[in-house]
């Protein structure tokens, strides 16, 4: 299956709104995009009071472009401001549920392996980052088998002798509906995973201050679109999300208001696949 890429040059809220990309056609957004205060070079640096406003018209603009079974997965972290957590994040989901209808389906957390050392008078290290997902209807793509993982040297001696109970459905002590029954995962040798992904930090700098590790957006594409369906970063930066869709199968499109991103994106897809 041939697929191709497109890249714009401009505010994803400019490009989503002139008709370059039809509406209800992207099964999945996955993207980070600046976060407050940070990238004032590129993006303006917005501030932590002013995020949600400046972040609802295009959350809007993604809504418009998604397919109804699509998703919208979003990297995002808080920052530190006067010694606290600054709830920008929170702010920003409320106002998407409540203003928008956004469903927060779940929230997954990026363990980074390799984060930086340091201390701070007031905290730990930061080696985590959340990623959001949305969906706009409660029925949407999600290929759960995709992305099983071994299930690990435990279930040699777990499953080696099982109990009576072991092999009925143990049900909760407290009544709320939740059991397990062991012997079900007699002779499975992969199992679903966690929502914990734990993935090091792309280490190499590929023209951008905070590339995606090509191995995140690939997780997202393979779990919420099949081959063939369209994937939309809307904060493209080096385009590792447009490079992970197409070695996964699936057209791409990225946007990036920076001349230089977006020469260095095409550059690249180009040596690696076909570029529209």
């Amino acid at each position: 299956m041939e697929v191709t890429a497109s890249v714009f040059e401009g505010d994803c809220l400019n490009v989503l709104s002139d008709g370059r990309v039809r509406p209800r056609s992207v099964n999945l957004i996955v993207t980070s995009p600046p976060y407050a205060d940070q990238r004032s070079g590129n993006y303006g640096g917005i501030p932590a009071d002013e995020y949600v406003s400046w972040f609802l018209p295009r959350a809007q603009a993604f809504k418009n472009c998604l397919t109804t079974d699509g998703s919208f997965v979003l990297n995002i972290k808080e920052k530190a401001v006067g010694g606290e957590k600054h709830p920008y994040v929170y702010d920003l989901v409320l106002a998407m549920r409540r203003q928008q209808g956004w469903r927060l389906v779940d929230e997954y957390c990026w363990h980074k392996k390799n984060c930086y050392p340091g201390k701070w008078p007031n905290r730990f290290r930061d080696s985590w980052e959340r990623l959001l997902h949305f969906t706009i209807s409660p029925k949407f793509k999600m290929h759960q088998e995709a992305v099983m993982v071994p299930m690990g040297d435990w279930k040699h001696a777990r499953l080696r002798n099982l109990s009576d109970t072991d092999r009925t459905r143990d049900e909760s002590g407290n009544d709320n509906g939740f059991g397990k029954r062991v012997q079900n995962w007699m002779g499975r040798d992969f199992a679903y995973p966690t929502n914990v992904l734990h993935l090091a930090t792309e280490c190499g700098f590929k023209g951008h201050p905070a590339a995606f590790p090509k191995a995140l957006p690939a997780w997202f594409i393979k779990l919420l679109t099949n081959r063939g369906d369209l994937v939309l970063d809307p904060f493209a930066g080096s385009g590792t999300a447009l490079l992970a869709a197409l070695e996964e199968g699936r057209n791409a499109i990225g946007i990036d208001n920076e001349p230089k991103y977006c020469a260095a994106m095409s550059k690249t897809l180009v040596r690696r696949h076909a570029v529209a």
